[in-house]
């Protein structure tokens, strides 16, 4: 796989970029000026970035980034409020109108990472804490100022938050609007790894090709079942994990996997 940028587009006006490096897929919020606020069309941008790349066969993991040094994402554009948001029949047209895409990415089939620096805010937390992987600059900052701004933070959000941080870090993040600090997102769970900002893109690239060098099906299969452990035991679709061992064990990669072993050479997984 070359590490050379090889296809490239943007959605919403330029606000969201898209790019493709040997098997790695690149979306970058493009809204420096706002500090990577999110608008409705960069919601839906960012749905076309990830169906794009979801159903592009050459790429195996998904980046999510901000673009310039100040934010990941800030949260919600503000701005959109008065036109957007201003009541509840308003909230919920907006709601609906971003949970299409807020859903392909908690079920994303391709392991995603979260490559975060600077403000990490409300909407932001949630792209974050939808990704897989978390990993961030020391100079980063995260927070939900839901209650400061009189808004209800959403389910899918908070039963995010619950999960990275349990229920006491949720409610003392949810009722206080306090932003902390990497250290502490690091201490806390909300974040896997946190490196100074000139290591951060290595780093996040570095997760990204070891993941893409591994057997799709085999990190498909733990995607899957680590998804069914979180859910409640009546819920997991059990079947969905035994056919998933099933493919991975039938496959082609898992030929290699072995063959690679006795050889003693890197195995080329194929994912299928």
């Amino acid at each position: 796989m070359l590490d050379t940028p090889h296809k490239s587009k943007s959605y919403a006006d330029g606000k969201i970029l898209q790019e493709i490096t040997g098997g790695i897929g690149v979306i970058t919020f493009n809204n420096p000026d706002k500090r990577n606020a999110m608008s409705l069309a960069m919601w839906e941008g960012l749905g076309l970035a990830l169906t794009e790349l979801r159903d592009d066969p050459d790429v195996r993991v998904v980046i999510l980034t901000g673009a310039g040094d100040k934010a990941f994402v800030s949260g919600a554009d503000i701005s959109q409020f008065e036109k957007e948001r201003h009541n509840a029949q308003a909230s919920e047209e907006y709601s609906r109108r971003s949970a299409a895409q807020r859903a392909l990415l908690a079920d994303y089939p391709k392991p995603t990472i979260a490559c975060i620096r600077g403000f990490c805010l409300g909407g932001g937390m949630l792209v974050a804490m939808l990704a897989d992987i978390r990993i961030a600059a020391d100079d980063s900052q995260f927070g939900i100022p839901a209650a400061k701004l009189g808004i209800a933070y959403g389910y899918d959000g908070l039963k995010h938050l619950v999960s990275l941080v349990g229920p006491s870090w949720a409610r003392l993040l949810m009722y206080t609007g306090m932003r902390i600090d990497a250290s502490e997102a690091l201490r806390i769970g909300l974040v896997e790894r946190v490196l100074p900002d000139g290591e951060l893109w290595n780093a996040t690239m570095e997760i990204a090709r070891a993941i893409s060098h591994n057997a799709p099906l085999a990190i498909k299969a733990a995607k899957i079942t680590i998804a069914q452990v979180l859910k409640d035991s009546g819920d997991r679709d059990m079947a969905a994990i035994k056919d998933i061992g099933i493919a991975c064990m039938d496959s082609e990669d898992f030929r290699e996997g072995r063959r690679a072993f006795m050889e003693k050479r890197k195995p080329q997984f194929q994912g299928r």
